[in-house]
């Protein structure tokens, strides 16, 4: 049986996104990566914006669970989500593959 995830009506999508964006957020500020972040978002902003754009367009999804304000012919949450879904990735990239600050042992 699946969960009911609509308890917060129509913010729950905004609320996944804010969500998401603090830890998406608190992962680029812990590797010191939100700079270079930011610029990747914005370098990959254009093609997710019209791929965001096209998939309405066309009917390939539907979101009910939204606040219904939209931006440029999209909804807000989608917006969130061009730059959430990218910030996870390279935060949880850089924290990942982060530098070693103690020197190994013995050296």
């Amino acid at each position: 049986m699946a969960r009911d995830i609509s308890v917060f009506g129509r913010y729950t999508y905004l609320l996944t996104e804010i969500f998401w964006g603090a830890i998406a957020y608190v992962l680029l500020r812990r590797a010191g990566a939100r700079k270079r972040a930011a610029v990747t978002i914005l370098a990959l902003y254009p093609i997710a914006y019209f791929w965001d754009w096209y998939t309405l367009e066309v009917g390939v999804f539907d979101i009910p669970l939204r606040t219904g304000i939209e931006i440029g012919g999209i909804p807000l949450e989608e917006h969130l989500f061009m730059a959430v879904v990218p910030g996870l990735v390279i935060g949880f990239h850089e924290n990942i593959h982060a530098e070693n600050d103690q020197p190994p042992e013995g050296k």
